[in-house]
């Protein structure tokens, strides 16, 4: 097969959604710019750092770059995928270490809550939907299990001296760079 024949074949959809997951645990920015759109939408973004709120591969790949700085080891496990049409769903685990303050957005992009480092590690289970269109994704949307996050972290329920330490970490968070 010519290289021109191997590059008429369509991405497999199913590779390109996995291939984005495992892009968000450790993927550089030209990996983002060869699997989203540029005009890529993601439907999760509402509590992401303003940077992530904008489309195609930048708002991708500042999401990734805020889960990992909060985040040691971080890894998908996927379990399992699959495509119907254009729409691909992937279930699988996202596992890490929480080590760094970790600031989640309130709608107008202000900062709304920061929770301190704990050092716990969490596994938590997620799927992902995925629109792709031409060998790239155009949508995304997940449904996370945030409340077991919580839990495994210890956010929920708080203690009193964590809730200090989110009240100082968000004071830090909110000064001037």
């Amino acid at each position: 097969m010519t290289s021109s024949a191997a590059s008429a074949v369509p991405a497999d959809p199913v590779a390109v959604a996995v291939r984005s997951m495992h892009a968000m645990a450790d993927g550089e920015q030209a990996d983002f710019d060869s699997l989203y759109h540029p005009r890529a939408a993601d439907r999760e973004n509402l509590v992401q750092p303003p940077s992530s709120r904008v489309p195609g591969p930048a708002g991708f790949h500042s999401t990734a770059l805020w889960l990992r700085a909060a985040f040691a080891g971080l890894r998908y496990d996927i379990h399992h995928a699959i495509a119907d049409g254009s729409l691909v769903a992937v279930n699988s685990t996202m596992n890490g270490r929480h080590v760094t303050a970790w600031a989640v957005y309130s709608e107008d992009g202000t900062i709304d809550t920061v929770f301190p480092p704990t050092g716990k590690a969490f596994a938590i289970t997620q799927s992902h939907w995925f629109r792709i269109e031409d060998g790239v994704i155009v949508e995304h949307w997940a449904n996370r299990d945030d409340l077991g996050m919580a839990r495994q972290l210890g956010w929920v329920p708080p203690t009193p001296a964590y809730l200090v330490k989110m009240a100082r970490a968000k004071r830090r968070a909110k000064r001037p760079a």
